[in-house]
């Protein structure tokens, strides 16, 4: 997905106001799992998702949605649904890739 040109169909996309607003404190738990991830599985290079290295995303989001039944905090100090999120995000990120991969018919 890109930006839309359209002037109407922009104004339709909030992301300030979405990433901002809507859910500030969740979002930054997600940051902090997405830094440590790095930290853990990149350390010294600059943030970035390794996508080779733990591709199993619905089984690892689904994982910590089991765990955060138990207990809301991860081992490590991250909210487990924080570690869902990503995850299910890196999923839904891939299946949107796929999709504008296809040929249209």
């Amino acid at each position: 997905m890109t930006l839309p040109v359209d002037v109407k169909a922009r104004k339709e996309l909030p992301v300030y106001t979405y990433v901002t607003e809507y859910f500030p404190d969740a979002l930054l738990a997600e940051v902090a799992v997405a830094w440590q991830g790095n930290q853990q599985h990149n350390p010294g290079e600059k943030m970035h998702w390794a996508r080779n290295k733990s591709p199993d995303q619905l089984d690892c989001a689904f994982r910590h949605i089991m765990d955060h039944a138990k207990n809301p905090i991860d081992t490590d100090g991250q909210y487990h649904l924080a570690k869902a999120i990503w995850r299910l995000k890196a999923e839904l990120q891939l299946v949107i890739e796929a999709q504008q991969d296809k040929p249209s018919a």
